[in-house]
């Protein structure tokens, strides 16, 4: 039960570290751009090499069917 409570304290530790860093850094938490659900939005300031082939072929598709 010890080795639980240390844990679980340890984890809201750094729970409360990364929401104050992402408070004071009005930035969003970066993650991969490319997603794994069709139509996920890109919070990137400049879009990683997957996204930008997702975006062209989606493009694409929606250019053929007009």
């Amino acid at each position: 039960m010890t080795y639980f409570l240390v844990t679980f304290v340890l984890m809201l530790v750094v729970i409360a570290i990364m929401a104050i860093g992402v408070i004071f850094g009005r930035r969003a938490i970066k993650g991969s751009c490319g997603g794994g659900m069709s139509k996920a939005e890109c919070v990137c300031v400049e879009k990683c090499d997957k996204r930008k082939k997702l975006d062209a072929a989606a493009q694409a598709k929606n250019s053929i069917q007009v």
